[in-house]
């Protein structure tokens, strides 16, 4: 099996040994400061990704092999591009102890001295640093739950716990790949287009490398909109629930399956909007989703939790700076008009526009069928990084999987330019390069716009 599968397939396999050796060499050998050596070892990687699927697309279960095996790289080393892991093993370990997790910051504990609430409890602080250790936890439920599992298998190694981490999210991803293989089928698109985001190093690297839990989220919305064209809606909106409950992103979905969700079993020929079954159906939907995340936030909803999740999350929007583009200019305006920072004037704002974005997308747009409906989340998730005062490289995970379900690739260009923003992170610290972040965004935009504009309807990667 193994001398025949190299006989047909050995340039896409000399290609992935290739990969490997770059990926060891990211995992084991690189420093978040030294950007020149990650451009360059991420370029590589990125090059041969494109090549190895335009060589390996008609082996749809070879290039899940190379998926999988490339992953196996990062399992027992500590992410060298993130510290955020650390107060997902704080938070898992503080559940475990019994305490609830959104009632206190870690730096309380360095405060009351008493820092043998967990298990490495000086290390898990001055890894995830004392901006992130001074803040509530905003990580929803089931995102505590899979801290809870590294917790349970792993409450004395840090090691340990990264290494259930990534195998949580390796499983997720090997998930999307199965269930994207299935959607796409349905939908009548190429499979193979699952491993735009499957093979894609900056997956691979933010996800399994980073232990950023997208590829969790991923998976519960990939799962919940395949069950949504089957038509098994009630399973789908507790998958959906179990996504918004990963992280709170898919709860913008919401509004853009609105059309999808009328247009269910609908038969008649009248408006779409005024059929009264289908306001039922959606409804219906609405209620299960909401109720199901209501439902895994039930046990946490004791003193002040309210209180600290909602200043945890106010702090995206009315604190935190990191690789925006719109907000950016309109910050570069405040400065020249009124002499400061205005992000606590406008930052609150912003999410309004996003809203009405959302509403038009929801209700102008012709979103009657499912690749449509994606279509339009694509946009309007789109719409709400440009909007951001914060975007974290990985935080294009969602519009990159949505992508490869409809004619867009814009994402899989933003996948690469994404990695300008840690040219932040410098030798003498923290120091963002706004012609950088000017590239990266100038790139995407650009080709979003040509693809719009363009005559062709297929995608410029298919």
């Amino acid at each position: 099996m193994i001398p025949q599968i190299w006989k047909y397939h050995k340039l896409p396999l000399l290609l992935a040994l290739l990969s490997l050796v770059f990926y060891w060499v990211f995992a084991y050998d690189l420093v978040r400061n030294d950007f020149i050596k990650l451009l360059s070892l991420y370029a590589a990687l990125f090059f041969l990704f494109y090549k190895i699927i335009q060589l390996g697309k008609t082996d749809f279960w070879l290039l899940a092999f190379i998926a999988f095996i490339l992953r196996l790289i990062f399992l027992p080393v500590i992410p060298n591009l993130s510290q955020d892991f650390y107060r997902f093993i704080w938070d898992g370990r503080m559940l475990l102890e019994g305490f609830n997790p959104y009632l206190t910051t870690p730096l309380s504990y360095v405060e009351a001295g008493t820092m043998d609430v967990v298990a490495q409890a000086n290390q898990l602080y001055t890894g995830m640093g004392d901006l992130n250790g001074s803040h509530y936890t905003n990580y929803p439920p089931v995102n505590q739950l899979c801290f809870a599992i590294a917790g349970l298998f792993s409450g004395n190694s840090i090691i340990g716990s990264a290494i259930v981490f990534r195998i949580i999210i390796l499983i997720a991803d090997m998930g999307i790949i199965i269930l994207g293989k299935k959607l796409l089928q349905k939908m009548g698109l190429p499979i193979h287009a699952i491993f735009w985001y499957a093979l894609n190093p900056f997956i691979i690297i933010e996800m399994t490398g980073n232990l950023h839990f997208e590829s969790v989220m991923l998976f519960f919305v990939i799962w919940s909109l395949y069950l949504l064209y089957k038509g098994k809606w009630f399973w789908s909106a507790v998958l959906l629930a179990f996504s918004v409950s990963v992280k709170l992103l898919p709860l913008l979905f919401l509004p853009l399956l609105f059309q999808f969700l009328l247009a269910r079993n609908n038969t008649s020929d009248r408006n779409l909007f005024l059929n009264f079954k289908g306001w039922k159906n959606a409804t219906l939907y609405y209620l299960v989703v909401l109720g199901t995340v209501a439902l895994t936030f039930a046990p946490f909803l004791t003193g002040d939790f309210a209180k600290n999740f909602g200043a945890s999350i106010a702090l995206w929007f009315q604190n935190f700076e990191f690789n925006a583009s719109i907000y950016y200019i309109i910050r570069w305006y405040g400065f020249q008009t009124v002499g400061w920072n205005i992000i606590a004037d406008v930052g609150p704002l912003l999410p309004r526009y996003v809203v009405g974005f959302l509403l038009l997308l929801a209700f102008f747009r012709k979103n009657k069928t499912l690749k449509a409906a994606i279509t339009a989340i694509l946009l309007g998730i789109s719409f709400y990084f440009l909007l951001s005062t914060t975007v974290h490289p990985w935080y294009v995970a969602t519009p990159l999987l949505l992508c490869v379900f409809t004619k867009y690739r814009f994402p899989l260009i933003w996948s690469f330019t994404i990695i300008l923003s840690y040219s932040a992170y410098g030798p003498e610290g923290f120091k963002e390069n706004l012609w950088l972040v000017a590239t990266e965004y100038v790139i995407v935009l650009s080709v979003f716009l040509w693809e719009v504009f363009r005559k062709g309807k297929k995608p410029i990667l298919v």
